[in-house]
């Protein structure tokens, strides 16, 4: 059975359609990737799943359990857990603070702490500026932030939108390398990502979204060899 199944999702906003009819399941251990141009639905798809936005139709399992209509505080305590894009840290608090946050639905005292020395093992630099206010963090070092909260939920999936955003490229290989040591340490990843050469370079399977619908899905090496997607969203053809 997939970790996560979503089926025929749609999603409205308003009269706007995000997404007409997305269909795809996750297997626990890997990483799943959603590549496609601005506006076909990567992030509205994420928020579905992680309860941000209510589907019009469609479903969403977890473990063959619908999760559509629960708050987003239940499905972060059934396992998921969404860094969403533009990374949405608490900028006036600090990098402790933002971090303990992530951990808010757990009561295990020592537990947490492991994970926490675990992420900033992860993350260096963030030790290094545990007692700054978040907002006068270096934009990569927000994103560590933001991955590195969300991991302190202990989530069996972990939901990444956009990490590579308006990072330098020295950072983006420092991030795509997280995003893989992350999943080699057991974490299932399902990752939206603009770089689709990045992207389709660390997944294991890939999804092709094209105005709310699934264009292609399949082996990311075998989209990464596909002359439709190389032109597409690669930058050669």
């Amino acid at each position: 059975m997939a970790l996560l199944k979503v089926a025929n999702l749609c999603v409205h906003y308003g009269a706007i359609q995000g997404i007409a009819d997305v269909s795809f399941s996750v297997e626990q251990g890997e990483i799943l990737t959603l590549i496609g141009s601005n506006g076909a639905g990567k992030s509205t798809t994420l928020r579905a799943v992680s309860g941000m936005v209510r589907p019009s139709s469609g479903s969403v399992e977890f473990k063959g359990r619908s999760i559509v209509g629960l708050q987003p505080h239940q499905i972060v305590k059934a396992g998921i857990s969404h860094a969403p894009e533009g990374r949405g840290i608490f900028s006036n608090l600090t990098v402790a603070e933002n971090l303990r946050l992530g951990a808010y639905i757990r009561h295990d005292s020592a537990a947490i702490a492991d994970d926490t020395e675990k992420v900033l093992t992860t993350f260096p630099r963030l030790k290094e500026r545990m007692w700054q206010n978040a907002g006068t963090l270096s934009g990569g070092e927000q994103q560590m932030l933001a991955i590195g909260r969300a991991l302190l939920a202990r989530p069996q999936i972990l939901l990444l939108d956009e990490p590579s955003l308006g990072l330098a490229p020295q950072l983006v290989q420092t991030i795509f390398s997280v995003i893989r040591e992350i999943n080699r340490q057991g974490t299932t990843i399902l990752l939206v990502e603009q770089n689709a050469h990045m992207a389709l370079g660390v997944a294991h399977h890939a999804v092709v979204l094209e105005v709310g619908r699934v264009a292609m899905a399949g082996k990311a090496s075998d989209l990464a060899a596909s002359d439709a997607v190389k032109k597409a969203y690669l930058g050669h053809g």
